[in-house]
């Protein structure tokens, strides 16, 4: 089970994770969750802490206690992305952001979707350094990404379980899906609700899906992705019929992809070095490329798949002795 675990993944697949969870911590305080800013209008008296919230104890939000968590989690967030002192910038962003969500969750009105991304945030400073495409294995990479994985697969199944706690098996044959494409529905579920009995199926292979999905962990590699895969078609099915976002959740989901085959920093270093046209005095003509340009580009395919015993070449030289 400890084997299981810890098992060794490439740090860059930790590096271009962070740095995706990273981002989207910023982009989700200006884009997605910009409406908690406007909670410390709400009376204080309706501000019911979650049961942490209530432990700690956390302060009732005010307006200059909303306005500093928002800037500095923004600021620190983007300085994480950046991989730079990742324990110290992980763990501020980690407390900020748990508290940027009591705020959120504390009126009324619980989200499951970031339950996968909150883990993340709190595993991820345990890791240490990372580079982008580095291919070293690391086992504190791989338990960081591993309980990532099981929050995101707790999510599904706790899902399904409280559908069946709660609505029991009514659940499956009521009218749920019937009532959100009511509420919120698009052009493509109306067309999906006037056939005959889908939306019950609908229900039954939604809760079918969710009971299984931890047969993602005893699957092959190439299946295991293919199901992360229809995992990921499923959400964007339900965004483009009944309008919910799962956004917290694909990212964090993005754990059991293999993103060290992700390298920025390669291709921005390639579109900068690349030489222009014009360079050396003459431009290029019909299908003619320049000898050193061609070489380059082949340099940077072979790094970019981790040719050469994983050794960087210079650009513009081949690789190997």
């Amino acid at each position: 089970m400890i084997r299981w675990l810890t098992e060794p993944v490439p740090r860059g697949r930790v590096a271009a994770f962070r740095t995706l969870v990273y981002l989207f911590v910023a982009a989700d305080l200006v884009f997605f969750t910009p409406w908690v800013r406007t909670r410390v209008s709400v009376p204080g008296e309706l501000y019911q802490p979650l049961f942490i919230g209530r432990v700690l104890p956390l302060p009732t939000p005010t307006a200059a206690l909303v306005s500093v968590i928002f800037w500095a989690l923004l600021a620190l967030a983007l300085l994480a992305a950046s991989g730079r002192a990742p324990r110290l910038l992980g763990w501020s962003v980690f407390l900020l952001y748990f508290e940027w969500m009591i705020i959120a969750m504390s009126y009324g009105k619980v989200d499951h979707d970031r339950f996968a991304l909150l883990v993340a945030l709190a595993v991820l400073p345990t890791v240490g350094r990372a580079r982008h495409g580095d291919r070293t294995r690391t086992e504190a990479g791989g338990w960081a990404l591993r309980v990532t994985q099981i929050a995101v697969i707790c999510t599904y199944f706790l899902a399904a379980w409280a559908k069946l706690r709660f609505g029991g098996l009514d659940w499956l044959t009521g009218s749920v899906l019937a009532r959100a494409i009511i509420r919120r529905g698009t052009e493509l579920a109306d067309l999906v609700a006037q056939v005959p009995y889908l939306l019950i199926v609908a229900q039954i292979g939604i809760v079918a899906f969710e009971l299984l999905s931890p047969v993602v962990f005893v699957l092959r590699e190439r299946w295991r992705l293919a199901m992360v895969g229809f995992f990921y078609s499923f959400h964007l099915v339900t965004m483009a019929t009944i309008t919910i976002s799962f956004a917290p959740h694909l990212v964090a989901m993005a754990g059991f992809l293999p993103l060290e085959r992700v390298r920025p920093v390669v291709w921005a270093r390639r579109l900068v070095t690349r030489p222009r046209p014009g360079a050396t005095g003459h431009e290029p003509t019909g299908d003619s490329v320049p000898a050193q340009e061609a070489v380059g580009g082949d340099a940077a395919a072979q790094e970019a798949v981790g040719g050469g015993a994983g050794q960087e070449s210079a650009v513009g030289r081949p690789v190997g002795p």
